[in-house]
């Protein structure tokens, strides 16, 4: 015996009617923004024009150089390519702005100004060798 799907929706009446006028159910607390994963277009975002010094099947990397600071856009075809790059990136240690398929290398006081305009997050990596001590 086949059971109507219907008896297992919920009540579609104001939502879906909501959908058609183009409303949206999301709140706006639940919407954050997400860069694309373009060199170009986050580089617009934050307010440089980019200039690309690599470009491989595995990352492309932009360089945009401010009178704040220079800091590097990399972006990758793949989330496994972005978690190559931070593993390798880790032995450096340092602070960037990780996003989906895509990292700012900046100066850690630029990293908030960017996130709020990017969205990710700020992710400290540590570095190898001996870490300083306090005298």
């Amino acid at each position: 015996m086949i059971l109507p799907l219907a008896t297992a929706c919920g009540n579609g009446g104001e939502d879906d009617a909501a959908v058609k006028r183009g409303q949206s159910k999301i709140s706006a607390p639940e919407i954050t923004v997400v860069a694309p994963a373009r060199v170009e277009v986050i580089a617009s975002l934050t307010g440089c024009k980019v200039k690309i010094r690599t470009e491989a099947e595995e990352l492309r990397v932009g360089v945009c150089h401010t009178k704040e600071a220079d800091y590097a856009i990399t972006t990758f075809p793949e989330e496994e390519y972005k978690q190559t790059w931070l593993d390798t990136a880790s032995m450096y240690g340092g602070k960037y702005l990780v996003g989906s398929r895509w990292v700012v290398s900046a100066p850690p006081e630029m990293l908030k100004p960017f996130q709020a305009k990017l969205g990710g997050t700020i992710q400290q990596l540590r570095g190898m060798g001996p870490t300083p001590s306090s005298s």
